[in-house]
């Protein structure tokens, strides 16, 4: 090896430390960036099942069958959704969403994104082996505007399906 080479090896060297560095680096801005949407997400789930926990007499558990009282606490709202200013809908909506979304990644696993075209999060689940991906804000407003057709445990059983089902490759949007 001449001395060139050796120096030409030794830069190499550096430079692949300096790249393992920077990657490392960006994973734990990635991490912080999950725990994030997972701290948040979870923390608008609990504002719902501490607000309403005890009158559906604990059917907030993030099982997927606690989805039906979620979805006839919207049902109720749905009522009076003329009366409620867009704030209020709003908040309501982000609360159930993130508790759908809770229910699925406690259930299913998945990681959050932020969808820059519904200018809203999602939940993809199944990485880096399949992505079947949830979005659960706009279902939740379209369960309060539309009513029964827009039904939240029928909504996440075609998620639900979708990932237990899921092979290598497979990628779906649940909307």
């Amino acid at each position: 090896m001449g001395l060139f080479d050796f120096f030409k090896k030794k830069n190499n060297e550096e430079q692949q430390k300096h790249e393992l560095v920077r990657l490392k680096q960006a994973d734990n801005v990635v991490d912080e960036a999950q725990q994030e949407f997972i701290n948040d997400s979870t923390a608008n789930a609990e504002r719902i099942v501490e607000s309403f926990n005890e009158k559906y007499e604990g059917a907030f558990d993030y099982s997927e069958e606690s989805l039906v009282e979620l979805d006839e606490l919207l049902e109720n709202f749905a009522e009076f959704g003329d009366q409620m200013d867009d704030e209020m809908k709003e908040d309501l909506i982000a609360q159930a969403g993130s508790y759908i979304f809770e229910v699925a990644r406690r259930n299913f696993g998945g990681k959050y994104f932020w969808y820059d075209q519904l200018d809203q999060p999602l939940l993809v689940t199944g990485l880096p082996h399949f992505e079947i991906s949830l979005v659960a804000f706009d279902k939740v407003k379209m369960r309060l505007e539309n009513g029964q057709e827009d039904n939240i445990p029928y909504f996440f059983k075609g998620y639900s399906d979708r990932v237990r089902l899921a092979k290598s490759g497979d990628k779906a949007m649940i909307v």
